[in-house]
């Protein structure tokens, strides 16, 4: 026993005893761990990458560059994350048609697994917002109401009150909004395409994006009700007045040169 209490108070007991519990914390790590899985996981996302480099070099480097640098024809690719991806070759609107003002919605040309690699590949290139769990754009669990307030304050300047788009400058153009797919419109606020800025999760979180959704879901389908009548495009009351009060006006006007044509035609004869 005096040995043994000896051997505790060595100077290196400490020291023995802390290598002893790494060593046994490695163990358990490397027996325990899902190793298999792991690799799995990792050379499934390298396939990913090496396909989407292919996609890459043979569809989009001759105007992004080589590596996504960037070039005269397109901008860098570095950063834009897989989101921006997703967005603009899922809706069409790359590979670019024809140069323009601003890239137009099309039918896409790749398939969502081919655009996923592409999408791998770009994320490779440098940081950015990846694409979004389906969670993260439910409309469902969105409150209307509040996205309606957010919407208004953030996005009517452009798309109008309820989403149907509007001219820009430079032949640019907000598009309509109605019966795009939720994922769309949520990596369009994360990564804000063409001249919309980006809404990143500090000044809209996930919750914030899905009542917005939830708003463009609630007005944009066929039994929402227009108290006002006539929606015009849902542009706004003010632009809404005043569309009626000169098209009343005008008519008044018209009204009143016809009478009075009559009347003078009614006074020579």
């Amino acid at each position: 026993m005096k040995k043994l209490s000896a051997r505790r108070r060595h100077p290196l007991a400490a020291f023995v005893v802390l290598l002893l519990a790494l060593a046994a914390t490695g163990w358990l790590y490397a027996t325990l761990a899902p190793a298999e899985e792991a690799q799995a996981d990792t050379s499934a996302q390298s396939l990913a990458i090496e396909e989407g480099k292919k996609l890459y070099d043979l569809g989009c480097a001759s105007c992004h560059g080589t590596g996504g640098q960037g070039s005269s024809d397109g901008p860098s690719l570095v950063g834009v994350g897989a989101a921006a991806v997703d967005f603009q070759v899922g809706t069409g609107r790359m590979p670019l048609q024809q140069p323009g003002p601003q890239a137009e919605k099309k039918p896409n040309i790749y398939s969502q697994a081919e655009i996923d690699q592409l999408a791998a590949y770009v994320a490779s290139l440098g940081p950015g917002p990846a694409v979004p769990d389906e969670s993260a754009y439910d409309p469902s669990e969105g409150d209307a109401a509040r996205g309606g307030v957010l919407f208004r304050s953030n996005c009517s300047q452009c798309h109008n009150f309820t989403g149907q788009g509007g001219a820009l400058t430079h032949g640019k153009e907000a598009p309509n909004l109605r019966d795009v797919d939720p994922r769309y419109i949520y990596e369009a606020m994360a990564t804000g395409p063409s001249n919309m800025p980006s809404f990143p999760q500090a000044t809209l979180g996930d919750q914030e994006k899905r009542d917005i959704i939830a708003w463009l879901e609630s007005v944009n389908t066929s039994e929402a009700p227009s108290p006002g009548g006539f929606a015009l495009g849902g542009i706004g009351p003010v632009s809404e007045g005043l569309f009626a009060w000169t098209i009343g006006i005008g008519f008044l006007i018209a009204a009143a040169v016809w009478i009075g044509a009559r009347t003078a035609k009614a006074k020579k004869s």
